[in-house]
């Protein structure tokens, strides 16, 4: 049998799409749903709103449609530029990304680098909260929604996982001589620990200039970023792994 969105969450989405006040209007969703209906072949329970309340119409009207077509529907209507700033809206387009996007719409993930990303994942699995962050990241990637968001998520991650592994509550921007002491005790070369510690020091300064203030995010820049990322973390949670090497005593230098 075909995967399906189920009928619980296509209610959801009526509720929220059908919203009262700031939802679609009774002519819209005739319109949006019968043009989808010609795309996709199907037959609507609704031609015109009767007496039936908006968000009954567009369940119904949603339901008629099929697996990745009922993704589709549901992803563009959440994607009409009057819902831009509508929070709830975009909650559901998220949680539909997340949920059903790997099934119907693989389409985002594929500029990035899958076994990167899919080895920084596995890296990342025990350090729940810098998980958490940078698949946040990823859903909002595959989706192509919110720029900003999503590379706030990536920092997030990469600064929870350095406190976490340095155990201690300081900003990423003030982790550099930590870092390149973590480095050195895992036996990385001089020449390792300066790029390292070079490349956060500009990770960090590109995320105060163009995310953090100024809301400027260049597009074209997020998949580089994201990789940049995931090259820092997997790397980190790697040599965290291993024993630090013990610090020659004072009598033998």
């Amino acid at each position: 049998m075909d995967p399906e969105i189920p009928a619980t969450f296509v209610t959801h989405a009526a509720t929220v799409l059908g919203d009262t006040q700031l939802g679609l209007s009774g002519s819209q969703i005739i319109e949006e749903t019968s043009a989808w209906a010609v795309d996709c072949g199907v037959n609507l329970p609704h031609h015109a709103m009767g007496m039936s309340n908006k968000r009954t119409v567009l369940r119904e009207n949603l339901m008629v449609f099929h697996g990745a077509d009922r993704y589709r529907v549901i992803k563009a209507l959440c994607e009409r530029k009057q819902f831009e700033k509508n929070p709830q809206v975009q909650e559901l387009r998220i949680k539909l990304i997340a949920t059903y996007g790997p099934i119907f719409d693989a389409k985002g993930a594929e500029e990035l680098d899958d076994p990167l990303i899919g080895a920084t994942s596995h890296w990342l699995a025990a350090y729940p909260e810098a998980s958490s962050a940078f698949q946040a990241a990823l859903v909002k990637y595959r989706g192509n929604v919110f720029s900003r968001n999503l590379l706030d998520d990536l920092r997030l991650s990469l600064e929870t996982l350095v406190k976490s592994i340095l155990n201690n509550g300081k900003s990423l921007e003030n982790q550099k001589a930590e870092l390149g002491d973590f480095l050195k005790q895992r036996e990385s070369s001089p020449e390792l620990r300066q790029m390292f510690v070079t490349l956060l020091s500009f990770y960090c300064n590109y995320q105060n200039s163009y995310v953090k203030h100024n809301d400027k995010v260049n597009d074209d820049e997020v998949e580089f970023v994201f990789e940049l990322t995931a090259c820092f973390l997997k790397h980190l949670v790697r040599l965290h792994s291993k024993q630090p090497v013990a610090a020659a005593p004072p009598w033998a230098t």
